[in-house]
This record gives C-alpha cells, structure tokens and sequence, in this order.
C-alpha cells in the first residue's frame, strides 16, 4: 500500500513540474536534489545504522517521508506549489531515503535469515514493481478525472498510504538480528570503520566491479527516466493534444516499465534459485543499453511503451542480482558499510548524471540523450564483462 502511494508521488512530481515550466532541464534539477543526498550521506549511514536499531531507524523516516507528502499536498492543492519547492523537498525526501534504503537493506537478513536471502529480495522487488504499476495507472486515472488538484490529491494519498508501512513496521521482529561482536569499538570512529568497509570491496573483485559498473550505468543509464514526461509531450505528441492525453501517454509509459519491471521481478522470484545470477545480470545490462539506443528512434506510443517495458525488465534484472550478489557475499559486519558503499554509487552520482541527461535533453533533445547514455553503457558493459569474465561467470 505504501509503495502504491510512493509510486503514484514519483509519477505525478515530475509531470507537474513539466506542465509548470516545460524545462527538461528542471525535470534533471529535481532529480539532482533528490538524490545529491544520497552522495552526501549513505556512507556515515552505512557505519551508523550497524550500531542503532534499524527498525526504529526505518520508523523515523518513514515518517518524515510522510510529512513531506503531506506538505506537498498542501502547497499543490492550495495552488502555492511552484518548481523551487519541488526541489527543495525533493532534497528533504532524498535525505530520508538514503538512510531508510540503507538501513532497511540491511535489515533484510534480519528478518528472514542468510539461507533465504535470494528469495527475500526477489519478493521484495515482485511487490515494489507491482506497485510500480499500480502507482502509476491509479496515477493517470487521478490527473484525468481531476483536471485541476489531480497532482495534490495523489501527494495526499502517498502521504496517507505512509501509514500502512509505520504501523506494520511496529508488529515488525528480526530473530536473526546480527549481534554485534565482542570487539566491536564502542567509540565511534567513521572513518576507520568506513576503511574497514573499503578495504573489504578492494580485495572483492566482484563487489568491486558491481559497485564500478553501477556507478556508470547509474550515471549515463538510469537518469533517462526522469525524461519520461518530456518524451510523452514532445517527441509523442499527437495534433490536438490536450493536457488529458498528454497524462495518459505519461502514465502508460511509466505503467509500461513497471510491467516490464515486474515481469522480471517474478521471474527472479520463481527461479530465486537460479545459480547463474551473473549471467541474468549481463544478459540485464546488454539489454539496458541496447533499449536505451533504440529509444531514439521511438516516436509512436507503441513502439515506446514497448522499449520502456524492455528498459524495465533489464533494469530490474539487473539491481536485483547486483544486489543479491552483494548481501549474500558480505559478512554480517561489515554489510551495512558496503551496502552503503554500493548504494552510494547506484544513487550517489545519479544526481550529475540526472543534471548531464537532463542538460543534453534540453540542448539536444530527449532522443539524442537517450542514444548518448545508451552507447555509452553498452561501450562500458561491452570493456567489463570482455575484461573480466569472472563477473558473468559468477553463481549464487
């Protein structure tokens, strides 16, 4: 239900902002100050959740999740909200969920054990990619039938459907808590204990070139999804648009990569057993990039919403098994450190990457960002997996 509200918040943020100033380059800055905070803090984050009680870590920020979703609904159905305040709490929503991804990441173990980990995190992912199509079709619905506040009443549900996951959260218990061991510094020292968590994905090669691939394609890939609503108004447009068919192309296609997200998310679920995790997350990668370069020659609907439900699946498969070869890698302490360390590269230089996508879109336009980011994560997969084929070749 939560995820549903998260979901429909994603959708409609960067369509008002869109409708408001027509800037892709705006649509680039909200994403930047969403995620700078990532960059800022998911590395202390990293050391301090292994030392607090991550559940109530979790708790905490979901609800100032919660209040920002209110406040957004305040200003957009009062008719106050202008882009700056989108950015600002955009910032104030990132800085929440760089800590609550990490500690809640990490107290996934928590709850179901080593064992059943593989499983665990494809379900996870079955349940947000659902989400991910509900969200947004509820989404078009809202902002067709209400022409006028339709983006404040979906920031007022996000808002409420926070409550499902805070309560939840308190009938939540984690019997395979990790107790910290008996050497564990009581004084805290960030630094040393971040260079412990260092030290530890420098002599992984695997983790290592995860966290190095995540990096570029979370720069030059990822990003070109905050361009959805520019590509649904300016390269699909149709003669007599109005601001109805405008949200109903912007929705399809964001229902349309969270089917194809989904697809892969219950793939992974039923097979969670698959040993080639490293092949699926090649196979993901490949397919990525090649979607991401045929994106430019999309301009119907049809053939977009099919590139973007394929962009989808791969996107899916491929977080999933970077993530599941992570968690069942690492030892318990230091698993906090360098999930932090990963989601600081998956998410920490996504706002440079949300700024160039989105500055080239606006020079260029949307099809010639989606050829740059496309043929440079396929230049990038193609050196990795040519270079090290201990990375396609690994089994969980």
């Amino acid at each position: 239900m939560s995820l549903i509200g998260t979901w429909m918040q994603n959708t409609v943020q960067p369509y008002l902002a869109y409708r408001i100033t027509g800037s892709s380059f705006d649509l680039g800055l909200i994403a930047f100050s969403a995620t700078l905070p990532t960059l800022l803090l998911a590395l202390p984050a990293g050391v301090l959740i292994e030392r607090m009680d991550k559940r109530k870590i979790v708790i905490a920020m979901q609800v100032i999740e919660m209040v920002q979703a209110f406040f957004l609904a305040f200003l957009a159905l009062t008719g106050r909200i202008q882009v700056w305040h989108l950015i600002s709490l955009s910032f104030l929503l990132g800085a929440a969920s760089a800590i609550e991804i990490t500690a809640r990441q990490a107290m996934l173990i928590e709850l179901v054990g080593k064992p059943t980990l593989p499983n665990a995190i494809a379900l996870q992912s079955t349940i947000y990619n659902l989400a991910r199509v509900i969200g947004p079709s509820l989404t078009a619905i809202v902002l067709v039938l209400i022409q006028n506040h339709g983006e404040g009443w979906a920031f007022f549900a996000n808002g409420v459907s926070f409550l499902f996951v805070i309560l939840g959260l308190f009938f939540v218990r984690t019997p395979y808590r990790v107790v910290k061991p008996e050497h564990f510094p009581e004084k805290l020292d960030i630094l040393a204990e971040f260079n412990q968590g260092w030290e530890y994905i420098r002599g992984n090669t695997i983790v290592l070139l995860i966290i190095i691939l995540v990096t570029l394609i979370g720069f030059f890939g990822f990003p070109f999804t905050n361009l959805i609503p520019a590509l649904a108004r300016d390269v699909l447009k149709q003669v007599a648009d109005t601001e109805g068919s405008v949200a109903g192309r912007t929705g399809a296609l964001y229902m349309a990569q969270g089917v194809g997200a989904l697809i892969a998310a219950a793939f992974v679920s039923t097979f969670s057993t698959l040993r080639r995790k490293g092949l699926l997350m090649t196979i993901g990668q490949f397919i990525f990039a090649i979607a991401l370069v045929l994106l430019t020659f999309a301009h119907n609907l049809p053939v977009a919403v099919a590139l973007i439900a394929i962009n989808g699946w791969a996107t899916v498969s491929q977080l999933m098994m970077m993530n599941t070869l992570i968690q069942i890698d690492v030892p318990d302490v230091l698993r906090g450190r360098v999930y932090s360390v990963y989601l600081w590269a998956q998410q920490g230089v996504a706002p440079f990457g949300s700024l160039f996508i989105g500055w080239l879109a606006q020079a260029a336009g949307v099809p010639r960002a989606a050829l740059v980011g496309g043929l440079v994560c396929l230049v990038v997969v193609v050196i990795a997996h040519a270079r090290w084929p201990v990375l396609r070749q690994k089994m969980a």
